[in-house]
């Protein structure tokens, strides 16, 4: 379905995004590329303190490369799901409104086609399909019925399928270009980074 869902859902007027949360990141040395003189390499101390960690939120839309991101020190659903709510009740505000009726749309593009059925209760149209991790707090009645309210369908990677969310690629990206060769002292430094 995944696949399915990356070959098909932007051509077919569905936005895909795919939704993942990185790291801790320490407040510690993070090893770097330098461009020090040979035989005289950058060093680091091994010394440091624990003061906290940061995570980050990432929001990413492959088709257009569009990256919405947040820091933060911790991410349980109460700090997930609002900013998650407000980052997609955003990216549907700047779509166009869908007046083609369900069975006039392509397949990509209606409900039955992600959820195995048609809908056993009436859905608005489908919008978006967003990718993301298997997790308990993915799975809550109140996250996946607000998406389904607004038109967004979640797809879940499985176990051990992680390389399917494109979100965690771009983490490990941004994550490299900020902290590589620095030795951040802060989880504010971290996020600021």
């Amino acid at each position: 379905m995944i696949e399915l869902a990356y070959r098909t859902a932007e051509a077919t007027g569905i936005v895909l995004c795919t939704q993942d949360e990185a790291g801790p990141y320490q407040t510690m040395p993070h090893p770097g590329e330098s461009w020090e003189p040979a035989g005289d390499p950058a060093r680091q101390s091994h010394e440091y303190l624990r003061n906290g960690t940061a995570k980050l939120l990432t929001l990413f839309r492959p088709a257009t490369g569009e990256v919405r991101a947040k820091g933060v020190t911790t991410t349980p659903n109460t700090v997930l799901h609002p900013w998650l709510q407000d980052e997609v009740t955003e990216m549907l505000a700047g779509l166009p409104p869908v007046t083609t009726p369900e069975a006039e749309r392509p397949e990509a593009a209606q409900w039955k086609t992600w959820l195995g059925h048609k809908p056993r209760a009436p859905l608005p149209p489908l919008r978006m399909i967003l990718i993301w991790d298997n997790l308990a707090g993915h799975l809550s009645c109140s996250i996946v019925g607000w998406l389904f309210a607004h038109g967004v369908m979640p797809l879940y990677t499985p176990l051990s399928g992680s390389w399917l969310n494109l979100a965690e690629a771009v983490q490990r990206i941004i994550v490299r270009r900020a902290l590589a060769g620095q030795h951040p002292q802060t989880p504010e430094e971290i996020i600021a980074w």
